[in-house]
């Protein structure tokens, strides 16, 4: 095949065997093993999802059936996980989706892919400070330190007591702003460190869960479990069809058309399933990981699968205790663990869920940020972003000029951004990079089939087109919100006018050069001449 040219080269792909030749001359330090990476997805998964999203799935669509939820969204996750294990042990670098569409689907592709983990990644980190801003002020309340309402809430933001008053119009959100500057320093100084510091906050925030699970489960009123799937409201029409397959058609039907939300029934436990489905998105960011695993070939569907699999189990867990505890219909607040363990009596407890709740997001920031970093490092590497977001310090070996640039983004959105705005935007870019990821697996199981693949995605080609299917039929729900589709829209009109005005003219792939290490070198391109 020759070197594409002109508007063609877009299109230009890069080898299997370039990538990986990437990664044998790669300078990150390889200090990552299976336990690190399983820990690494664990820290991203166990966070905001099971420390807020759980209460209001539970309150707003699923009742009791949130545990049924839980069951549905950790299958679903499973299928983009293969996928993303299958990818991970093949292409064992920093990456992650970005470099498996560049050697599948080509460089505009991959260069989208870049665009849609700035939203899953930075975003993402953005909307776990702002989180962790709340559980902050609200654990300072608790020793009579009050941090002024106006500076924990983003601009317009309305800032609410507990009785649900209006207290403040928000300015800027300092503790979330500090929150990610204290991550991006720690980032900068080393993944080692880093994954030490992760390592110890994910075994207090486990120790809390697990410790809430067991405690809890000594106050459960099983009575809070009847019926397990609450009645919808409200009532269909005389005369609708109400076996169980005709309830999930109309769910998935509102789905589609973006119609109201379905309170409780099958469709509620259904929209739950959705609501939930973005407290796992954390398990991908083991794939970021690559470059710096010891194994990866082995390691990688460890971390992956292992971390989704733990996770799910847990939240399984603490889902039945929550609603256990306290009636359905109450959890609908910020700080819904906390509320359990307040309707039993445990002050002290209330107290230690907070502060675990403090650790399980700061570790989820953490690989979020970096996640993002060593995406920034490869297309930088690549070419197609500038070449100082590469550059890797000497004393820390980490892409520290990358570290801090996209902490000062983080830092940004997360101090002058609403929490919807950003959910809801990192939500859109991981929809849209988890389908296309699965698409990847088919695409390479096609035009590569006689690749060595230490680890393959069963049932295939089921599963990756189950994951892709699941995938589009969410973001199809997002999309029908007009301010999230109009920034969308233009987020990647805009980014794609950089590909050509930048990316496309600096790409190293396009100029026929390989680079290992800071050095370019020169290179023939797989089929060039032929």
């Amino acid at each position: 095949m020759a070197q594409l040219g002109g508007i063609g080269g877009i299109f230009r792909r890069k080898s299997i065997g370039q990538i990986q030749s990437e990664h044998e001359h790669g300078e990150l330090k390889r200090s990552l093993g299976a336990l690190n990476l399983i820990l690494l997805g664990i820290g991203c998964i166990i966070g905001t999802g099971i420390f807020v999203l759980t209460g209001r799935a539970a309150a707003e669509f699923a009742g009791p059936g949130i545990m049924i939820s839980f069951v549905i969204t950790g299958t679903l996750c499973a299928f983009v996980a293969l996928c993303y294990a299958e990818l991970a042990a093949v292409l064992p670098v920093s990456g992650s989706a970005y470099s498996y569409s560049y050697a599948s689907m080509g460089e505009v592709v991959a260069w989208v892919m870049g665009l849609l983990l700035m939203l899953e990644y930075g975003l993402a980190a953005s909307t776990v400070a702002v989180g962790w801003s709340g559980y902050l002020a609200s654990l300072l309340k608790d020793m009579h330190i009050i941090i002024p309402p106006a500076l924990t809430a983003a601009p317009g933001v309305l800032v609410k007591d507990d009785m649900g008053h209006v207290i403040a119009t928000g300015i800027v959100n300092l503790p979330a702003i500090f929150a990610i500057m204290a991550v991006t320093g720690l980032l900068t100084l080393g993944v080692s460190e880093s994954a030490t510091v992760n390592n110890i906050v994910v075994a207090i925030k486990l120790t809390v869960v697990i410790a809430f699970i067991i405690i809890g489960s000594r106050y459960v009123n099983t009575s809070n479990w009847t019926p397990l799937i609450p009645a919808q409201i409200p009532a269909p029409p005389p005369g609708t069809p109400m076996d169980i397959w005709h309830q999930i058609g109309r769910a998935l039907l509102d789905v589609v058309t973006g119609a109201q939300n379905t309170k409780y029934g099958v469709g509620g436990v259904i929209h739950a399933a959705a609501v939930i489905f973005f407290a796992y998105l954390g398990f991908e960011a083991v794939s970021t990981a690559g470059a710096e695993s010891k194994n990866p070939a082995r390691d990688m569907p460890i971390g992956i699968l292992g971390a989704l699999a733990v996770c799910t189990v847990l939240y399984i867990a603490t889902s039945a205790v929550l609603v256990g505890i306290v009636p359905y219909a109450s959890l609908d607040n910020p700080a819904p663990i906390a509320t359990a363990v307040n309707v039993i009596g445990l002050g002290w407890f209330a107290v230690l869920v907070k502060i675990g709740a403090i650790a399980g997001l700061s570790s989820v920031m953490l690989v979020l940020l970096y996640g993002q970093t060593r995406i920034f490092y490869t297309m930088s590497r690549d070419g197609l972003l500038p070449r100082a977001l590469s550059f890797v310090h000497p004393r820390f070996k980490t892409p520290w000029i990358n570290t801090i640039v996209v902490g000062i983004i983080a830092c940004g959105a997360s101090g002058f951004m609403s929490l919807d705005s950003l959910a809801d935007l990192s939500n859109v870019g991981s929809l849209t990079a988890f389908a296309i990821v699965c698409i990847t697996v088919i695409f390479l199981r096609i035009s590569a089939p006689n690749l060595a693949r230490p680890f393959k995605t069963p049932l295939y080609p089921v599963v990756p087109i189950l994951g892709a299917g699941m995938c589009l039929l969410l973001l199809l729900a997002l999309m029908a919100k007009p301010e999230t589709r109009n920034f969308f829209l233009m987020y990647l009109v805009g980014g794609l006018a950089l590909y050509f005005l930048y990316g496309m003219r600096n790409s190293n792939l396009g100029k026929g050069i390989l680079v290992s290490g800071h050095e370019a070198e020169p290179m023939e391109l797989p089929g060039k001449g032929d």
